[in-house]
């Protein structure tokens, strides 16, 4: 992402709609700028896969479906989602696809300023986290070498090189530990990534947690594939591929 500029797309079906929220980002949000409009979910779909938005303003009720029916037809979320509505029964599915947002119709702009602010905040994360990982490859610095696992039935000791990976499931995590069964810990992905932020471990998508010294291959073929050496494979969102990059660089 451009440090200045957010690149957005917008997908409703109502012209109006589109053309106020259109003319409210302009007005309000000097920072975004509208990349693509989509006016139902097809249409939505070619949007975000054809221009890999920072942010996506989604209608929730269209023609052809709806805006949960988009999403779910996504390989996987890489941008910062608002719902747009004029229907509040949305709200707890909304949250389920870590919308950034919920603005109801119609929108009013000191909500709309908000919105932004989140998202900023949010993508202004995602910069960082190149900056702290290198910082932490360079200063080869590791506060601990094992991790203390617990679930209902058992307490494990893992090391940390022998962590492969971590998939999020809703709130919990699945641990892939080289020659070891899996582990369904109750804490989330964000927690853990916080425990090994120095440790040479690396987020390339939502949804996983992946040590770089595990990585065997990666393909650049429709979209970005890491392969694990457990043989596992992972996908890297759009973001986060020069951040994969540059992580890489600096361990070779």
């Amino acid at each position: 992402m451009n440090n200045s500029v957010i690149r957005t797309v917008i997908i409703d079906d109502e012209p109006r709609a589109r053309e106020t929220l259109n003319k409210m980002l302009r007005t309000y949000c000097k920072d975004v700028e509208i990349v693509g409009e989509g006016n139902n979910v097809k249409s939505g779909i070619e949007q975000i896969e054809n221009l890999h938005p920072d942010v996506v303003f989604l209608d929730i009720r269209m023609p052809d479906g709806t805006g949960f029916d988009l999403l779910e037809q996504l390989n996987y979320i890489d941008f910062a989602l608002v719902i747009l509505t004029a229907y509040d029964e949305y709200a707890l599915k909304a949250f389920k696809f870590s919308a950034i947002d919920y603005l109801l119709k119609p929108l009013d702009p000191e909500e709309l300023i908000s919105s932004v602010k989140k998202i900023k905040s949010s993508l202004n994360v995602e910069n960082n986290q190149l900056k702290t990982l290198l910082e932490n490859i360079n200063n080869s610095y590791k506060p601990f070498q094992k991790l203390v696992l617990k679930t209902a039935e058992s307490i494990y000791i893992v090391k940390i090189d022998d962590i492969i990976r971590i998939e999020a499931e809703s709130n919990y995590c699945r641990f892939h530990i080289h020659n070891s069964p899996a582990i369904f810990i109750s804490k989330t992905l964000k927690e853990y990534n916080k425990i090994l932020q120095y440790s040479n471990f690396f987020r390339p998508h939502q949804s996983h947690l992946i040590n770089l010294n595990r990585i065997v291959r990666i393909d650049k073929q429709d979209g970005i594939i890491i392969h694990m050496d457990d043989g596992s494979q992972v996908p890297v969102s759009f973001r986060k591929k020069d951040l994969l990059h540059a992580a890489l660089s600096q361990l070779e």
